[in-house]
């Protein structure tokens, strides 16, 4: 078990060496890249070069890479949106073109899992993004992508209808011939689909990966755990009770104060060792 941050605390900015180094100086041993290319320009070798050298100075390790799932984000606000899950097929390859760039990284660093989205939020979607059909072969192509790199697919709970952790194993079980593939539990949006123990003991088999934030049931907040109304006791508890054993990564909100929520997250991560110790 390790605990790691994602670094859509910085999406809003271009990545730097400081910003792993502030990760690591508050505990952290490891990192999600959340590719988006104006965070990380994940098409550039001499960026990922870069990258390769910080992680390495800094101590961390590269646990994940998020699948790109919009063109750009400034100033908060997200550029274009990916889906590949939608219908137009057009838009549909390129979002599958930039999630295989995003891939490539590891041919760099390795790294053990892509975090990807299975269309967009219902709330963010447009009409026809959300394809079923799209959905199922955009991850049959991104599994064929990432077994030769040694690469595990987690397709993350998020608040669509495909995306529910109930949907998701109906996937992986019935519709998806990829050994290497699995679930990545966002507690946040598990939260805003309504109970969070629920959505774990269903995923439980096929959960590889985690998002770790708070919110309080109506948005996606991105707060640092126990900022919000989610039950982590009971959450951890049942997430002790499934067995899982791999990395706790909290995807935290951009924002001017990086360090404060840093700190908090720290702190966070002190009671969840302790309620896990405990279970």
């Amino acid at each position: 078990m390790r605990f790691g941050i994602s670094t859509h605390l910085y999406i809003d900015e271009r990545l730097g060496r400081a910003h792993l180094a502030e990760i690591a100086g508050h505990g952290f041993e490891a990192v999600e890249l959340f590719a988006t290319r104006t965070h990380f320009d994940y098409h550039d070798p001499a960026a990922i070069d870069r990258l390769a050298a910080w992680l390495a100075e800094t101590g961390l390790a590269l646990d994940s890479i998020h699948a790109p799932i919009s063109e750009s984000r400034s100033n908060g606000r997200w550029g274009s949106m990916l889906s590949n899950a939608c219908g137009d097929a057009a838009k549909r390859h390129a979002a599958l073109k930039e999630t295989e760039a995003a891939l490539q990284i590891a041919r760099r660093i390795p790294f053990q899992t892509l975090v990807v989205h299975l269309g967009s939020p219902s709330a963010q979607a447009a009409p026809g993004d959300n394809s079923r059909a799209a959905a199922l072969r955009s991850a049959e192509e991104v599994c064929r992508m990432a077994e030769p790199l040694g690469v595990r697919v987690a397709f993350e709970v998020i608040p669509n209808d495909l995306s529910t952790a109930q949907a998701l194993v109906a996937m992986l079980e019935r519709d998806l011939e990829a050994r290497h593939a699995g679930i990545c539990l966002d507690f946040g949006h598990a939260h805003l689909l309504g109970d969070v123990a629920d959505e774990v003991e269903t995923a439980a088999e096929h959960l590889i990966a985690t998002h770790v934030h708070d919110n309080h049931g109506r948005q996606d907040e991105h707060l640092v755990p126990y900022g919000g109304s989610i039950n982590w006791d009971t959450a951890l508890v049942t997430m002790r009770k499934i067995g899982y054993e791999g990395t706790y990564m909290m995807e935290l909100q951009a924002s001017a104060a990086a360090a404060r929520d840093l700190a908090e997250a720290g702190r966070a991560r002190q009671r969840f060792e302790r309620t896990l110790a405990h279970a």
